[in-house]
């Protein structure tokens, strides 16, 4: 079983309870706070419940999954997730969302995003993670520059919400670079 424990969060693979609460924050709550600072550009369809647990099985690596969930306090309050950018390259995208508000800016998604980060280069013989956010996730920026992150890429104007223009932002780190700095976080 894979499992994660840092002071504050546990990454673990959800239980079925986990599953229908995380459903609930994306598609069900009606403030939908995280969606405002999680690519509210991207329109997103609603799936069922049934199509959300089988997203669950996916694994990037055999028995790497592709997701966990963040607990707290014994509750889901969100996720951290990865996908493939190139496969020949050994890249993958990686994010994190924390949709409940009273779990933010408490670092608690930073210490969640160390673990998933220090779990693939562990677990993995990755290359590079990367992650993709707009300039007005200010947060995801910081923690990203936190980790040793660095800025490969701005696209100027890229992404519209709420009828403003914001870029977007392209981050990743190396595995000998996280190798060089992740004693200063573990």
């Amino acid at each position: 079983m894979v499992e994660m424990m840092g002071k504050k969060v546990i990454l673990i693979k959800p239980t079925s309870e986990d599953l229908d609460e995380l459903y609930f924050w994306k598609f069900e709550e009606k403030e939908q706070a995280a969606k405002k600072w999680n690519g509210p550009y991207i329109p997103e369809e609603k799936v069922t419940k049934e199509e959300y647990r089988k997203s669950w099985e996916e694994e990037v690596f055999p028995n790497v999954p592709a997701s966990l969930v963040i607990k707290c306090d014994e509750r889901a309050i969100g996720y951290v997730g990865s996908y493939w950018v190139d496969k020949n390259t050994n890249w993958l995208e990686t994010g994190i969302v924390i949709y409940d508000k009273n779990f933010w800016n408490g670092g608690y998604g930073f210490e969640a995003y160390k673990l998933w980060v220090d779990y693939l280069f562990t677990s993995t013989n990755l290359h590079r993670l990367g992650m993709s956010t707009w300039s007005g996730n200010v947060r995801m920026g910081k923690v990203a520059a936190k980790l040793g992150m660095k800025e490969e890429a701005r696209i100027r104007d890229a992404r519209m919400v709420n009828g403003e223009y914001f870029d977007a932002i392209k981050m990743g780190i190396l595995r000998k670079e996280w190798e060089g700095i992740k004693s200063n976080f573990i």
